[in-house]
């Protein structure tokens, strides 16, 4: 985030508290590949990003909390002992963390925030993660709380599927806090440990083109979704009695499931589980083009098989597969909406913008997006200088 927006959400924390904050950086996220497998305890390969919301944070000696979202200019305020669900969704972030902090045994006291950033809001980036760890991680610096980098990625996981009422998975959280500039993480969602993947792409860049769309599905078949591999799993065990989740299952068990619905979410966890433990030994071994070619797979069983993609995502993806100076391309996060994420020449990057930002619009009628992303570290403090 550019130096004078921090300065300026530095500013209105004094302008409004009239005190010195302490300020947090906060990250988004990519996804490169295993996408829906985090809450089937399965394999993904996100990272940490240089798009990321920075949250100014004091103490203010009080029951009450005070929020000023800058990037909608919105206020917000609540008491601590009195946290139910506000009309604000972007709040619901930041009041489940304090819920789950006092669940977990924490006397939180009153705070004010001031928070903003430039992470596309609805662009599959994450910006809910990013809200909740860099909450977490501040008042954890403020109250002396000392939590661990895992305690605070599962705290804020928990704030959004109890508080929130998303049913995610524990992806975007570790990302959040675990991420490590240029190193890729290649995270088991089921021991909740990770592999660093050093990569190299050498003339290729990642890049997303952001269809600024968001059809009004992605909470609800989010939640959906989960239900049907759930009760994938309860089917399949009835013959296979030691699967616990899809991350035991090979395609060999589907034949248990009669229903096409079913059968085609779990088939889609299991080779896209498979996809992400392949991919990572593509990029390790410098293979960007088999790399590129499961991320169109990923897609592929995305749209058709798990159904979270929209004709705008497809579009873009389709764009991209005959482009020579694209190795890759998938729709990214949740679905529904949001990014695809490509794989692309650098060199050819400004003429593949103006040919398919033309090409959409054309199609579409709506504008599309397309920005770098860089693999940055995780959430951490950040300094202040009112100079």
């Amino acid at each position: 985030m550019d130096w004078s927006k921090l300065q300026s959400i530095h500013h209105k924390f004094i302008e409004l508290y009239n005190s010195n904050p302490i300020a947090v950086r906060s990250p988004g996220r990519i996804n490169l590949i295993g996408e829906h497998t985090d809450y089937n305890q399965g394999f993904v390969l996100p990272a940490a990003i240089d798009r990321e919301i920075t949250l100014c944070i004091g103490l203010n000696q009080s029951a009450s909390c005070n929020l000023f979202s800058w990037d909608l200019q919105e206020h917000h305020s609540f008491k601590m002992d009195k946290l139910v669900p506000s009309q604000r969704n972007w709040a619901n972030y930041i009041i489940g963390v304090v819920q789950q902090l006092q669940l977990h045994g924490h006397e939180v006291t009153g705070f004010d925030c001031v928070f903003g950033g430039d992470i596309p809001i609805g662009a599959g980036l994450s910006s809910s993660a990013a809200l909740e760890c860099g909450m977490a991680f501040g008042l954890s610096n403020l109250l002396g709380l000392n939590l661990s980098k895992i305690e605070i990625a599962r705290l804020s996981q928990a704030a959004e599927n109890d508080f929130v009422g998303m049913q995610c998975g524990l992806m975007d959280q570790y990302a959040n806090m675990f991420g490590k500039e240029g190193k890729l993480i290649q995270l088991d969602c089921r021991t909740e440990t990770h592999e660093e993947i050093a990569v190299d792409l050498k003339e290729y860049g990642l890049w997303l083109f952001n269809t600024n769309v968001k059809h009004q599905l992605d909470d609800s078949e989010y939640n959906v979704r989960r239900r049907e591999c759930e009760a994938g799993v309860k089917l399949i065990r009835r013959k296979f009695h030691q699967v616990s989740s899809l991350r035991d299952c090979e395609l060999s068990m589907l034949t248990n499931i009669e229903d096409t619905t079913l059968k085609n979410r779990c088939q889609f966890v299991i080779e896209e589980n498979a996809r992400v433990v392949e991919g990572s030994k593509d990029l390790q071994c410098g293979d960007l083009q088999g790399f590129g070619q499961k991320m169109y797979l990923s897609h592929h069983g995305l749209s058709k098989m798990y159904q979270v993609s929209c004709p705008e995502l497809d579009l873009l993806v389709e764009y991209t597969r005959d482009e020579p100076s694209i190795l890759g391309a998938r729709m990214m996060g949740g679905g529904f909406g949001g990014c695809t994420i490509n794989l692309i020449d650098q060199e050819n990057v400004e003429s593949i913008n103006s040919k398919y930002s033309a090409a959409y619009f054309h199609a579409t009628g709506k504008r599309m997006s397309i920005y770098p992303v860089n693999i940055a570290n995780g959430t951490s403090l950040t300094a202040l200088n009112l100079n």
